[in-house]
Order: structure tokens, then sequence, then C-alpha cells
């Protein structure tokens, strides 16, 4: 009996193994290093406090500046990080396993390399950064937009203000992404008074920026083509879809309106590696097939996004 539930126990666990793949892995750490260097060479520079830990971190290094405890600088990537442990530590008691243990590695890595840079980094290259705001902006929401869309992508978070939206789910009826919206703007907006005016302005600008450049990055990412061919040779498309593509796809018959003639409907989906493929293949066996073509980002089922990670 025990090692049955010993076997049982190691099954449960399997899926949960099989998800932490190299490449996932890799990509996460991808998605840090670029989310790093945009807040460390970018934003924090020209006080672009766009929201989050980081945006905190940017505000608290400008009030503080000078603030040493025993001989030992506190800059604005040491308060990023005593910020995420400390939500962390807050999310371990609050929400136990739902804090889970790539959001541990995403707070703690995202914050070390902020400490990384202020070690290597020296002031006057950093300086280099600084002498264009709008330059300095746009590469700032790329290069955050584009690392955290790396991280959701592999469905994992970078800590901070996620543990926050968390535990409001769970204790409150806010609407979380509104709560973390006023949140960010509040942040944002607190640079009017402790920058100035333009540089207040930017970190609005760049806030909206994010939210659109991260979605967008991410429909790109997830990016698919769906086709509806309408064919007279529905058999040796299906076995160039089923052998070739390693996809399945749905037939069904039809009439032509103005012909009366018998044809059958095929749809499928695949990736936009494969569309070429597949309509170089589709006019080659049937010249008079009819396709048409739409680009998707939300495809959820065998082969594409798992309907249980949404």
């Amino acid at each position: 009996m025990a090692k049955k539930a010993k076997d049982t126990e190691m099954s449960d666990k399997l899926p949960l193994i099989k998800k932490f793949n190299l490449k996932n892995f890799l990509m996460i750490n991808l998605g840090l290093l670029l989310l790093a260097v945009g807040i460390y060479f970018f934003k924090a520079p020209n006080g672009f406090a766009t929201g989050g830990v980081s945006g905190i971190g940017i505000i608290l290094g400008r009030l503080f500046p000078n603030f040493y405890i025993l001989d030992f600088h506190i800059t604005q990537s040491v308060y990023v990080l005593v910020i995420n442990v400390a939500l962390l530590i807050a999310g371990y008691i609050i929400l136990g396993a739902e804090c889970g243990i790539m959001t541990v590695y995403c707070s703690l890595m995202f914050s070390l390399e902020n400490m990384i840079f202020d070690i290597l980094v020296p002031a006057e290259f950093l300086a280099n950064f600084t002498h264009t705001p709008l330059l300095s902006l746009v590469y700032a929401v790329l290069l955050t937009g584009i690392g955290s869309a790396l991280i959701f992508r592999c469905n994992a978070s970078s800590g901070g203000t996620d543990i926050v939206a968390l535990i409001l789910k769970k204790y409150t009826s806010l609407n979380v992404g509104t709560a973390l919206l006023v949140t960010d703007l509040l942040i944002a907006s607190s640079t009017f008074i402790i920058y100035d005016i333009p540089t207040g302005m930017f970190s609005l600008l760049g806030l909206f920026a994010k939210v659109f450049v991260i979605d967008d990055i991410l429909d790109s990412m997830n990016m698919c083509k769906a086709f509806t061919i309408i064919t007279t040779k529905a058999k040796e498309i299906d076995e160039f879809i089923m052998h070739e593509l390693h996809h399945g796809a749905t037939m069904y018959k039809a009439e032509g309106v103005y012909t009366g003639e018998g044809k059958q409907i095929i749809v499928t989906v695949c990736k936009r590696t494969e569309a070429l493929k597949l309509r170089k293949r589709v006019k080659a066996i049937d010249p008079g097939a009819f396709m048409i073509i739409t680009k998707t980002s939300e495809i959820m089922g065998k082969g594409f996004r798992d309907p249980e990670q949404v």
C-alpha cells in the first residue's frame, strides 16, 4: 500500500516536472536579463518609474540617494531586492503554494541581476544612457516589454506586485487588473513631484506604452494561422496535414451554390512557419482550391496551448 501511495504521488508530480524544461528555463532567464537591462540602464537613470517594485525602487533611490548602512550604499537595486524579498515572505505566509517556485526564482534573480549591474557598471558608462530621454524611454519600454512577455509566455512571473495581486484576489472582490493599474498610476504620477513634470509625463507615457507592447509581443509570439480550405481533393490535403505537419483537421461536406458541385471544407490551424508550406502544397494538389487564411493568437487544445494554463 505504501509503495502504491508513493507511485501515485510521483505520477501527480510528473506533469509539474515536465513543465520545467530547458527551453522555458532559458527563455525565462533571457526575459529576466532584458527586464534588468531595461530598468537599470534606461529607466532608473532617467527616473522613469512606470509602476511595479522597480518603480518604487527608483523613487526610493531618488528620495534617499546617499543612504548607507554600515558603509554599504543602499541603491535602487538594493531597495528592489528588499521589497521583493518582503513580498515573497508575505506571499509564502498568506498564499502558500500559490506563490510558486518560479515566482521566487524570477523575483530573486531579477533583483540580483540589478545588484550585479550596480557592482560592474561604472557610473560614467551609465551616464551615456541619459542624454536623450525619449530614446531611453523607447528602449526601456521595448526591453522590459519583451522581457516580461518572454516570462509570461512560460507561465512564470517576476513576482513583485503580482504577489500583491494574488493576495488581493484571495481576500477581496476587487478587480485585480484595475487595482494594479491604479497602483502603477500612483507610482508613475508621484514622479511629477519627486522628479519634475517632463519625467512624470515620460513615466505615464511609458506605463501605458508598456501595457500595449506586452500584449502585442505576446500575441506575436503566440501567432498561428487558421485555414479554411474549400476543395475537391480533401484526402490528399488531409494526408499532408496529418503526416507532414503533424496536425489534425476537421472536414465536412459542402456544395457550391453557383455550380452545385460537391466539395469538402477542411478547417485546420498551424504555426506561422508551417503556413507557407501548407499554402503551397494545397495549391499544388488542387490549383482551384479556395483558401481563407486568418491570423489567431488564441488556440487551445492538443499541440497548442493547454487550456489549464489559461
